[in-house]
């Protein structure tokens, strides 16, 4: 069994293989660095390779008593099985302690979903006369017409817009390309941005591929994004709780309450599992009652 000469050491080798062989995010990465590095803080002087299963367990227990929400403590768990998997795998230890190691259930919570009047009011309340109007025009118009993480937007580059055959290319998690169909609608209002306002803009270095920027030309931020999206929520007088991710939620169920093919759905929003995109599935009930009265042979009448 190898010796650790230095934890440290240790966490930033298990970052690179979560990165490198893993294929994770910069931010899911670290989000699993910082809760290794909590419970080694709870260990004290206790050493990594000592671990058993009755550490892990009093560990989740304080994380409870805490307060702390199952969905944090289910990321915190799964950092942690991820851990000491690596651990075994490079010789640090014989046996993994966390594979008895439960996750808190979760309840599936249904997002915030914004009505096709209430994207509407949301442009129309863009204040078109302000230097950044076109830009936050052509955002949402982005974000609702192609589904995309806020993540996914602040990285989309001049070069991967296909206008003339209405697709973007989109680096989505762990650097993974896919491509995405724009609306001719998002494709004119980035389009007026291009031509009238970011020309103006004076592009900061290593920013010049970037599609959005801020009036520095600085690529934006996603804190920047979730204030925007915000103020104009306010403008328009809407009362729920919403981000940029609710604009991703709205194209998927205004999708599927067209009638696209949730296959169709789960490829355009970039989810591995189809049980992700089915969430969507129990947004509009009243919807899919409909469907089933309209659609299934036995509700129609001969």
């Amino acid at each position: 069994m190898r010796n650790i000469h230095s934890i440290d050491d240790v966490i930033v080798r298990f970052v690179m293989y979560l990165r490198l062989e893993k294929g994770l995010s910069v931010n899911t990465a670290d989000s699993y660095r910082y809760d290794v590095e909590k419970f080694i803080g709870y260990l004290q002087d206790k050493s990594i390779t000592d671990v058993i299963e009755d550490d892990l367990h009093n560990f989740v227990c304080i994380l409870h008593d805490l307060g702390m929400a199952p969905s944090s403590q289910a990321r915190i768990i799964s950092g942690l099985k991820m851990f000491f998997k690596f651990l075994k795998m490079e010789g640090y230890i014989d046996k993994n302690p966390t594979l008895l190691l439960e996750t808190p259930r979760l309840g599936r919570h249904l997002p915030t979903v914004l009505s096709v009047e209430e994207i509407d009011a949301m442009i129309e309340a863009i204040d078109m006369s302000k230097a950044e109007g076109q830009r936050n025009r052509a955002i949402i118009e982005t974000l609702y017409g192609c589904g995309l993480r806020v993540s996914e937007l602040v990285d989309l580059r001049i070069s991967n817009i296909y206008a003339n055959e209405g697709y973007v290319i989109v680096i989505g998690k762990g650097n993974k390309q896919r491509l995405v169909p724009i609306s001719p609608v998002a494709l004119e209002e980035i389009n007026k941005y291009m031509v009238n306002d970011r020309g103006s803009v004076p592009v900061k270095r290593g920013s010049e591929d970037i599609v959005f920027l801020n009036r520095l030309g600085n690529k934006l931020t996603r804190v920047m994004i979730f204030y925007i999206i915000k103020s104009l929520c306010e403008a328009a007088g809407i009362k729920k709780t919403i981000s940029p991710h609710t604009l991703r939620h709205s194209f998927a169920t205004h999708l599927l309450e067209g009638g696209a093919n949730l296959r169709a759905i789960q490829q355009m929003l970039g989810h591995e599992s189809i049980t992700t995109t089915e969430i969507y599935v129990h947004i509009d009930r009243t919807f899919l009652r409909d469907e089933i009265l309209h659609y299934h042979p036995r509700n129609i009448k001969k």
